[in-house]
Formats: C-alpha cells, sequence, structure tokens
C-alpha cells in the first residue's frame, strides 16, 4: 500500500490517541475508528501499525533516541519492519528524516539489552529471572512479538470437525486440524468469521486451542454437576456443555453483568440448554456457599495479568506492573480457596491462566495445596493420556507460543480425597 501523506497522518493521530495507554489498546483503536471515518486501506494500515508498534515498541523507542515522536516511531516501524525501504518513504519525509532512517536498519538487536531484544519491560525480565534462563526469556519474549494465529472451536452439538474442515476448504479459506485440541482449527487468515454462515449457525467460536485445552483436564461427564466460576463471556462454558452433551447441570458464574451479558447470544446461538448464568456479588456469595460440596468439576481460569497473550494484545506488557501482579496472586489465592468448597469428595478442581509466571501459577497451586491438605495434585500428563491428547506433559500444563504455537496458558488439575 502506497504511503501518503495523509495515511502517514491517520496512522501519527492514531498513535497519539493509543500510546499513552489509558484504555487496552484495541478498545481505544475501536473508538478511533468510530471518529474517523477513513477507507477499509487505511484502517488495515493503522491498525496494522499500531500492533507492530507495541510488539517492537522498545525497539523503536532506542533507534529513535531522545526523540521517538509518533511520527518517527510510525516511520521507524514501516521502514524497519513494515517492508517500506527509504525510496517508497522518501515523498513522506522531512528534511534530516532520510539520514536519520538509515541508521534505524543498522541498529543491530542482539548488541541491545535483554528487555529490548525480548521486548519486555525491565521489571518484567527481572522478575522471570527468578525462575526462566536469559535463553528461556529471549524465546518467550520473541514468540510473543508475532501475531496469533486464528484458532476456532467446532461446537460439537452441532457440528463434526471434518465436515466444518471442508465446509471452509469449499469457501476457499485455508484451514487445518489443530494438532491438540480433536475439536479446534487453525485457519492460515483472519477473516470476519461473524460473517460467516458456520458461525451464525453456531457451528463454531472462536478459541484459541490452548484454551480448548482446558475443557479436557476438567472432562466433564455428561450428568456432572459442573461450575465455570470465573466463567466471563462464556467461551469455556459452551465448550464443557457441548462435551456434556447439554446434559447435567453446568453454572456459569462471574462478577460482572456485562460479561454474562455477552453470554446470552452465544448462548442461544450454540444450542446448549444445560447452562445456568449466574452474576454472583463475590467469591463468597451466598449463591456460592449454598453450593458447597454439590459439585463435580470446577473450572477456575483466574483472572490474571494476560501476559500469555501478548501476541494479540502486546500493549498488556505496559499496562501490568509488579503493584498488579502482586494484586492479581492476592486475588487469585483467594478465587482458588473459594472455588474448591464447591467440591464433592472425588471432585475435580482445574485451575489456569494465561499468564507464564510462576507466582501466578504454580506457586497458587503449591500455596493451595499445602493448605488443604484434603485436595491432591493430579499430574496433567496422565490426564492427556487418557484424553488421548499427544502433548509432553508431567505435572502441570504449560503451554508456550515457540513451542506449541497456542497462547502462553498454565493448568493445574487437583482433587478432592
Amino acid at each position: 500500500m502506497l504511503i501518503t501523506e495523509y495515511r502517514l497522518e491517520i496512522v501519527i493521530q492514531a498513535l497519539r490517541a493509543i500510546l499513552p495507554l489509558a484504555h487496552p489498546a484495541d478498545t481505544t483503536l475501536r473508538y478511533f475508528f468510530k471518529n474517523e471515518r477513513i477507507g477499509s486501506n487505511e484502517r488495515e494500515l493503522v491498525a496494522e501499525t499500531v500492533f507492530g508498534v507495541l510488539r517492537h515498541r522498545m525497539l523503536l523507542e532506542h533507534a529513535c533516541g531522545e526523540n521517538a515522536t509518533p511520527r518517527r516511531i510510525a516511520l521507524a516501524w514501516l521502514f524497519r519492519f513494515g517492508g517500506y525501504n527509504i525510496r517508497e518513504l522518501e515523498p513522506v519525509l522531512k528534511r534530516d528524516e532520510k539520514e536519520w532512517l538509515s541508521t534505524v536498519k543498522g541498529v543491530k538487536v542482539e548488541d541491545l539489552p535483554l528487555s529490548v531484544q525480548a521486548e519486555l519491560p525491565e521489571w518484567l525480565v527481572e522478575k522471570m529471572r527468578a525462575s526462566y534462563s536469559d535463553a528461556d526469556i529471549l524465546a518467550i519474549g520473541k514468540s510473543m512479538q508475532q501475531g496469533a494465529p486464528l484458532d476456532i472451536r467446532v461446537n460439537t452439538l452441532l457440528a463434526k470437525r471434518e465436515d466444518v474442515l471442508q465446509q471452509l476448504h469449499d469457501k476457499n479459506i485455508e484451514a487445518s486440524a489443530t494438532p491438540y485440541s480433536p475439536i479446534g482449527i487453525r485457519l492460515k487468515e483472519k477473516i470476519p468469521l461473524n460473517k460467516d454462515a458456520l458461525f451464525a449457525e453456531g457451528k463454531i467460536e472462536v478459541q484459541d486451542e490452548g484454551s480448548q485445552l482446558l475443557g479436557f483436564l476438567l472432562a466433564p461427564k455428561r450428568n456432572d454437576m459442573v461450575v465455570d466460576f470465573c466463567a466471563g463471556a462464556g467461551g469455556k462454558t459452551l465448550m464443557l456443555s457441548a462435551m456434556m452433551n447439554s446434559q447435567g447441570r453446568l453454572y456459569a458464574m462471574d462478577v460482572s453483568e456485562k460479561r454474562l451479558a455477552n453470554l446470552k447470544p452465544r448462548l442461544k446461538r450454540s444450542g446448549a440448554s444445560n447452562i445456568q448464568p449466574m452474576l454472583i456479588a463475590h467469591e463468597n456469595d451466598l449463591k456460592v456457599k449454598r453450593l458447597a460440596g454439590k459439585i463435580d468439576r470446577v473450572l477456575v481460569d483466574a483472572p490474571c495479568s494476560g501476559l500469555g497473550t501478548l501476541r494479540r494484545s502486546p500493549d498488556l506488557k505496559f499496562r501490568q506492573s509488579p503493584g498488579s501482579i502482586e494484586e492479581f496472586t492476592r486475588q487469585q489465592a483467594v478465587i482458588l480457596a473459594s472455588a474448591s468448597r464447591l467440591l464433592k469428595k472425588g471432585g475435580r478442581l482445574v485451575y489456569a491462566t494465561c499468564s507464564f509466571l510462576p507466582e501466578e501459577n504454580q506457586h497458587i497451586v503449591q500455596a493451595f495445596l499445602a493448605a488443604h491438605p484434603d485436595f491432591v495434585l493430579c499430574p496433567v500428563g496422565e490426564v492427556l493420556q487418557q484424553q488421548k491428547i499427544a502433548l509432553e506433559a508431567v505435572d502441570y500444563l504449560e503451554l508456550r507460543p515457540h513451542i506449541h504455537n497456542t497462547d502462553g496458558f498454565f493448568a493445574a488439575i487437583m482433587e478432592r480425597i
């Protein structure tokens, strides 16, 4: 796409709106597009540049030095990562910018500090060093600099994976079966799925393959009583319902009315009839207490830093802080303890986050087990084997983009003895 002064100006305006990161980048971008009536080509350029800048912000700011204005950052991204050469950008460059841009290409990443190479803030690198080698931090950081593929889950109440794959191929949409989830499909290109008949008919839902695997760890049976404790907009709830063949009873609990409202249209499309959305005030709500000791399976997809989703939400790493991580770990411990009370003896509890920080993951689980001797850790590797999922794991599920091509996920299975 040709870079004109008008297009560059639109990109700069978008970066000005988004880079302070007062709100999530995708929300700010949505408002920006609402206010600026621009063509689809310009929207595509803006979205690609904004998310590209957020993925490579630390290197770009280093390359811009003290003059890291939205204009310079935009030009540096277009030149270094956007596939434009100086000749193509020359018509929009000011007098001293051509000379400066030629130095941008020469910045050698391997000579820069680890935080810049990994594109992770210094505080986060220091935190990770407690558990990871520098090589691992770099591998995780680099894998988060790529965009994520588009994964969908087949709603097994209404369709089979091979039939959906066939229908996608018939529409010339490149798609393949996901390697681990037996009900997942990975699309090569990002397409507006909400306009597709498969979506309208409830046969598919957008869901990362890593998130789909959580359902197989919980492995609910048909007539079980199941609770999705932090259900959100219900992606995992709908999957659990399909696994239960819409039998038994499935409570979708959340403290957010707005998130549960987003479940309603999805629920209608899905054909599921065993789901009961339940708004709770907090983890010790009376509604929760009434179900204590009655539930067979509980999923706790806990509120977390979201650092495992940086391929999709690269702004998160700049919007979190050591303080916010501390706050999440406090919440996670309280939520896990509360959710565990729902389980009957022999019941199964799955704790999960989309984070790669041990303090949100292993540390929470180990502290919980130490305080609750009536619970034992159930090795994830054994459950995956039972589910015929060919994925190497021992005690915990730990997914990484550079190894599994999923978001960064963690999960532990515990059973009440």
